[in-house]
């Protein structure tokens, strides 16, 4: 047992009903987080299931998820109830939500209740109104261009091994500050940050799914949440369902005051915050390998690139970076991680 696992079960081990708890392994996340699941006994002997959080204090903070968690819960959101918090040891005692991940649930029969679920659960996130005393970060300027910086810095240049000439790094400048600005003009909404399928959790006897790994949330553009969920980095959907589903996102999003926006300009939001949070993801998925040993996020890079190449081709502004992406990167994508998957039917 290491050290952090034995700190652990003593801490649990002191709050009533968990005296004999074992922790036993649930999984761990792109973070340095790890999760377990405890039984506490009850004075009927019935075994109740409970989370605990790892949360290395050195590593990741635990005190935002204690914060924005209970806030959020108090809003009406489906997070999990916090019962013992331990930030200076990061330790924390959760409600489970279970271990049925939307990703696992998700068919061709199942997306349309579980996305409409989601996208309800979203607009109920987006109009939760400023914390007091503790307002979320601003997704402003400098974290946009952090966060565009690994695409280059950890896929291109590092991972694929790519030496940019000075043509290419403008080019890529440029590419980024059109994304930066349109994001940037966009209306603005709490935004949890990393809304997918894999953050979310289809629950027995409720509707709603249980929203968790919100403590990086922002404020920040109205579309970037719809993107994390409709364009996710680990499942892709017909173009088609895509646009049913941002449809109505936008209808019912606009209906709650959040935007004025008409359907193709809102359109033009989601593909362009599109391309700013994958240019991210790729970028973090080549660091999680190289930097962490965390190799399986490779397999996800094929399809958040093949989701920059349909979008910048849409693009006319964009058609130098689209060329220059098909040209130059995804054959060596191709070459050392795998196929980009067949491009979504355009309309």
């Amino acid at each position: 047992m290491d050290n952090r696992l034995q700190m652990l079960t003593a801490w649990v081990s002191q709050f009533p009903g968990f005296e004999n708890a074992e922790a036993q392994p649930v999984s761990g996340d792109a973070s340095f987080r790890r999760y377990f699941r405890v039984c506490k006994t009850e004075a009927n002997g019935n075994q109740t299931p409970f989370i605990v959080m790892d949360s290395p204090p050195e590593l990741e903070d635990c005190g935002p998820f204690v914060l924005i968690g209970r806030y959020w819960r108090q809003s009406g959101i489906a997070v999990p109830r916090i019962f013992e918090a331990d930030p200076v040891r990061g330790f924390l005692l959760l409600e489970d939500f279970g271990d049925r991940l939307m990703l696992g649930q998700l068919t061709p029969d199942t997306a349309n209740s579980l996305y409409q679920g989601a996208l309800d659960e979203l607009v109920r996130i987006q109009q939760i109104p400023p914390q007091p005393h503790h307002p979320l970060p601003a997704y402003n300027a400098a974290l946009l261009n952090r966060e565009m910086a690994l695409f280059r810095d950890w896929l291109l240049e590092g991972y694929l091994g790519l030496t940019l000439d000075n043509v290419e790094k403008s080019m890529l400048d440029t590419t980024f500050a059109l994304l930066r600005e349109s994001a940037l003009a966009q209306p603005e909404v709490t935004v949890h940050r990393d809304y997918h399928s894999r953050n979310l959790l289809v629950r027995e006897q409720h509707t709603r799914p249980g929203v968790i790994d919100f403590q990086d949330a922002v404020s920040g553009p109205v579309t970037y949440d719809a993107v994390s969920l409709l364009k996710d980095c680990y499942i892709q959907w017909p173009e088609e369902r895509i646009c049913e589903w941002l449809e109505s996102f936008r209808k019912k999003s606009q209906q709650a005051g959040l935007h004025r926006a008409d359907q193709d300009t809102f359109r033009q939001w989601f593909e362009l915050m599109g391309m700013q949070r994958h240019l991210k993801a790729a970028g973090i998925f080549a660091r999680l390998a190289m930097r962490d040993g965390k190799t399986r996020y490779l397999e996800d890079i094929p399809r958040t690139v093949g989701y920059l190449l349909t979008a910048s081709q849409r693009q006319p502004a964009l058609r130098h970076f689209h060329d220059w992406l098909a040209a130059v990167a995804v054959p060596r994508i191709e070459e050392l991680i795998g196929p980009i998957p067949a491009q979504e039917h355009t309309q």
